[in-house]
C-alpha cells in the first residue's frame, strides 16, 4: 500500500493501492464500513484485463488517517480530486460502492470530467435516500432513523455491525433472510470495519440522506448503475431503478437475487459487466 497526504483544511493521510502499468485507469471507493480490500476480486479481474486499478481507503477507514473532522461527501470528493491529481490520471473511470457513489456523484459535481471518461455506481445510495425531503416519496430512510442507527453503533458497536453486516450479505428468504456469502464472510468483514474510527463510522451514517440529485445533472459521461434485485440495505427500487430518471444515459444491470453486499456475493458477474462497460 502507498500513502499521500491530502490537502484543504481537513489534510489527512490516505492509504490506496495502485497496480500502475499502462492500462485504463479504473478508480475503486469502497462503500461503509468496509475499506478497499472489499474490492480484491474484482480488482483481479480488472487487473486480468489490462487496466490499472487504484483502489483506496476513505479517510477514517481502514489504513488511512483517522482525522477528528472532514467527514462530509465535498471533503471526500476532494480527497478523491486529490489522489487522481497526485497520481496524474486521465480517461479514469470512478467505481463507487454504496456510499462510495456518492464520492462519484460529487466529485462530478465539484471537479468536471476532465480526468474520467466513465462513471460507475454499484449499490449506490444515489439519487437520494431521504423520505423527508420534498419531491422524494417512498425511499424509507430518515434523519429520525439515521439517529437511531447512529446511537445502536455507539452504544455497541460490534453487536450492531453484526447485525448490519448480515443483512448486508443477505436476501429475503422464507421467515428469515437468507446469508449469500459464508458466514466466515460476515467475520472478516467485521474485522474490517473495527479498523475503522467509531466518529467516522457514526457520522457516515446520516450521510446516506444526501441529496444527489443535483450532483447527478452533471453526469456527462458513459454510466452504468449495477444493483441487485434483493438489496436489503438499499433497496433497488429507491436507488438504482430512479438512476435513469436523473442520467437518462445511464445502462441499468440488475443482478438476480443480489444483495446490497454483491462485491462478495456475485464478484463474477460484478466483474462482468464492469468489463463489458468498460469494453
Amino acid at each position: 500500500m502507498s500513502t499521500l497526504t491530502t490537502t484543504g483544511s481537513n489534510p489527512t493521510v490516505l492509504s490506496y493501492s495502485d497496480t500502475e502499468g499502462a492500462g485504463r485507469p479504473v478508480v475503486l471507493i469502497h462503500g461503509w464500513p468496509a475499506s478497499e480490500l472489499s474490492w480484491r476480486a474484482i480488482s483481479d479481474a480488472l487487473q486480468g484485463a489490462g487496466f490499472r486499478v487504484i483502489a483506496y481507503d476513505r479517510r477514517g477507514f481502514g489504513h488511512s488517517g483517522q482525522p477528528a473532522e472532514g467527514y462530509d461527501y465535498d471533503t471526500f470528493a476532494a480527497d478523491l480530486n486529490d489522489l487522481l491529481t497526485a497520481l496524474d490520471l486521465v480517461d479514469a473511470v470512478l467505481v463507487g460502492f454504496s456510499m462510495g457513489g456518492g464520492e462519484v456523484a460529487r466529485y462530478v459535481a465539484n471537479y468536471g470530467t476532465s480526468r474520467i471518461t466513465g462513471a460507475v455506481f454499484v449499490s449506490a445510495i444515489t439519487p437520494c435516500l431521504d423520505a423527508s425531503l420534498p419531491n422524494n416519496p417512498d425511499v424509507g430512510f430518515s434523519p429520525e432513523a439515521a439517529a437511531g442507527m447512529q446511537a445502536g453503533l455507539r452504544d455497541d458497536p460490534e453487536g450492531f455491525l453484526a447485525g448490519f453486516l448480515t443483512n448486508f450479505y443477505s436476501v429475503p428468504g422464507e421467515g428469515e433472510p437468507r446469508l449469500m456469502v459464508p458466514r466466515e464472510q460476515v467475520s472478516a468483514a467485521i474485522e474490517v470495519a473495527k479498523q475503522a474510527s467509531l466518529d467516522a463510522l457514526a457520522t457516515c451514517i446520516e450521510l446516506w440522506l444526501t441529496d444527489f440529485r443535483a450532483d447527478l445533472a452533471a453526469m456527462s459521461v458513459p454510466t452504468l448503475v449495477i444493483h441487485g434485485d434483493s438489496d436489503q440495505i438499499v433497496p433497488f427500487a429507491v436507488s438504482g431503478q430512479r438512476m435513469p430518471h436523473f442520467v437518462p444515459h445511464a445502462e441499468v444491470h440488475v443482478i438476480s437475487e443480489g444483495p446490497h453486499g454483491v462485491l462478495a456475493s456475485h464478484p463474477d458477474e460484478v466483474a462482468a459487466a464492469l468489463l463489458a462497460f468498460l469494453a
